[in-house]
């Protein structure tokens, strides 16, 4: 095999306890068995982090993987993926970015990239081509995410770098803190704790080198970039948060902590309102011909003038969730939570979520410093991030996350709507089953992305009925094999269905890059990372009560709207669970059976 068609071959490890770096050769075997990417990084993180190593530990790894058609001249080939153990969860983290820094590794000379150790002051790493630096960062820290990519773009001096980099938030230990990555984000389950947990500040990647290919002559009659604009035009024109509208109108959107899922005032934060009133430019990521980014100007307050891309979730959890219409505030909501470092979802979710608790006389004004944390107020979502980005009174507590909350607070695990310690995403699973189904089994928690997003298949094929329970366990069996080899080719999901890459692939394209055969294999490649995946988990103690839903979903039924009256109880999940674990091979624990490992080759583990 040759694996510099679409592959680098090369690994990078950098030690932070003695900055030291070597370079090793990267594994021909794991490139069939596991693709790249997502595959390949849960891989490592099954032989390099053990279960008992706690997230904030030194022995914590992180480990960022590029894949075969990442930095290709592949329409949407931005995608890299981080593994770590998840301060959050407290469990295997998997998670993705786009940006310029997946393909910069690459044409640095590495397939990816391991940092380990701890670093006894303030470092950042600078990969310059072959030559790795660990560098003073005192200068850095305490700077906010926007601050750090100013000083050092101007430090480097070459646009194209790449650099990720973490905000105060982090700093502090905000469970839910992220990485930022050129303007994107590794956003869900606090990886960005687990950076500063190793005086890490940043990390900056200036690649010059070149990627081969096995055919390139024919792979660019297949890339038609106008084509893959065209058919991708709605995410052109609004960007996903052109969903707002059609989801709220199903009576699924995520409204004052999914105490119900109809938003009265959704005219004044859908993807309409926000193109009319706020919109500047689209922006696009690394060889991306749709630039599905609408970057929005923010018209009064503070942040007048500043410039933000909301996405369809964040606007859902900074919005709705916390009864917010004020599209400027949401905008500023979405500023500070970029410049502090912490995930929008996550931040929106718990805000909502206290919220809730004040409405309760659960939380006080005596616990919040004055604010009057009230439902569609844009002062309390504001002087809410600004009190758990400082770890200040409520903050404080609210900054541990779910698992953190529930161990301060009594009796509030009720209200809180995550599955193992990950909140929502901005659907509500009692008028989509599927997604129920999503979030109680994501690899990572209740998560639409690696979990899977059923609303799709639910609404649109007409195969599926949204509150049907039987076949459901099949549908998201699919969905989530299709999106782990999607993480693991390194490509955009907004272009993925135009390139072939479906529950029904058509490898052409990666065959073209990679001149290896995937014809037929993509599925089994898909089936087999996800079932590494919950061995990872199994191994660090998830079992089936793990994956069950909380008891706003189980017991309380919509109060309006489409899906008025509906609700998903436990007798009625677990008839969804049943079929999903046993069309995975999974016995009745979510225990992946022997004969499944020794189907997909990972008996020798």
């Amino acid at each position: 095999m040759n694996v510099r068609s679409g592959y680098v071959g090369n690994l990078l490890r950098v030690n932070l306890s003695n900055k030291t770096y070597h370079v090793e050769h990267l594994d021909e075997a794991l490139l069939t068995l596991f693709l790249g990417g997502r595959g390949i990084a849960a891989r490592i993180y099954f032989e390099e982090i053990a279960p008992q190593i706690k997230p904030l530990d030194k022995a914590n790894k992180l480990i960022f993987m590029t894949s075969p058609l990442t930095g290709t001249i592949v329409p949407g080939s931005s995608k890299f993926q981080c593994a770590t153990k998840s301060p959050e969860t407290g469990i295997y983290l998997c998670s993705n970015a786009g940006g310029d820094f997946g393909p910069q590794l690459k044409f640095a000379g590495y397939d990816g990239l391991i940092i380990e150790g701890r670093a006894s002051k303030p470092v950042y790493v600078f990969i310059n081509n072959h030559r790795v630096e660990v560098k003073d960062a005192t200068k850095l820290w305490g700077k906010t995410t926007g601050e750090v990519y100013k000083i050092l773009k101007e430090e480097i001096g070459y646009p194209k770098a790449g650099i990720m980099c973490v905000g105060p938030a982090a700093e502090r230990k905000v469970a839910f803190s992220c990485i930022k990555v050129d303007g994107r984000s590794f956003g869900r389950g606090g990886a960005g704790v687990v950076m500063t947990s190793k005086n890490l500040k940043a990390i900056v990647v200036k690649g010059q080198g070149r990627l081969n290919y096995a055919n390139l002559a024919e792979l660019k009659k297949r890339i038609k970039p106008r084509e893959v604009r065209k058919a991708c035009q709605d995410l052109a024109d609004y960007g996903r948060p052109i969903y707002t509208e059609s989801i709220n109108e199903l009576g699924c959107y995520p409204v004052r902590n999914f105490q119900t899922a109809v938003f009265s005032e959704i005219d004044k934060i859908d993807a309409r309102f926000m193109k009319e009133n706020f919109f500047v430019k689209n922006r696009a990521c690394f060889k991306c011909p749709v630039a599905c980014l609408q970057v929005c100007q923010v018209k009064s307050g503070k942040f007048e003038g500043w410039t933000v891309a909301p996405e369809y979730e964040t606007i859902g959890t900074l919005g709705a969730m916390c009864g917010v219409s004020d599209f400027n505030a949401i905008l500023s909501a979405n500023i500070l939570c970029d410049e502090y470092g912490m995930d929008t979802i996550s931040t929106g979710n718990i805000i909502g979520f206290a919220m809730e608790l004040y409405e309760r006389g659960m939380i006080t004004q005596e616990d919040t410093g004055g604010l009057k944390l009230t439902f569609g107020s844009p002062e309390a979502l504001l002087g809410a991030i600004e009190l758990i980005a400082n770890k200040k009174k409520i903050g404080e507590i609210l900054a541990r996350g779910f698992r953190g909350i529930a161990t301060e607070i009594p009796g509030s695990d009720q209200y809180m709507m995550q599955v193992k310690g990950m909140p929502f995403a901005a659907y509500d699973p009692r008028g989509f089953y599927g997604m129920g189904l999503v979030y109680g089994t994501s690899s990572r928690g209740a998560c639409h992305n690696v979990g899977g997003w059923s609303i799709r298949a639910e609404l649109l094929s007409g195969e599926y009925d949204r509150y049907a329970l039987k076949g459901k366990g099949k549908l998201i069996k699919s969905i989530q094999d299709t999106r782990a080899y999607i993480d693991s080719l390194g490509i955009c999901t907004v272009v993925r269905r135009v390139l072939g890459f479906s529950d029904k692939p058509n490898p052409t394209i990666l065959n073209l890059v990679t001149g290896l055969d995937f014809t037929d294999k993509l599925m089994e490649i898909g089936e087999r990372i996800y079932n590494l995946e919950r061995l990872i988990l199994t191994r660090e103690g998830i079992r089936r009560k793990d994956d069950m839903l909380p008891p706003r979903i189980m017991n309380e039924k919509l109060p309006e709207g489409p899906a008025k009256g509906h609700v998903l109880t436990k007798e009625m999940y677990e008839v969804e669970l049943d079929e999903y674990y046993e069309a995975r091979g999974w016995d009745k624990e979510g225990l992946p059976t022997h004969k499944k490992i020794e189907d997909l080759g990972l008996v020798n583990l």
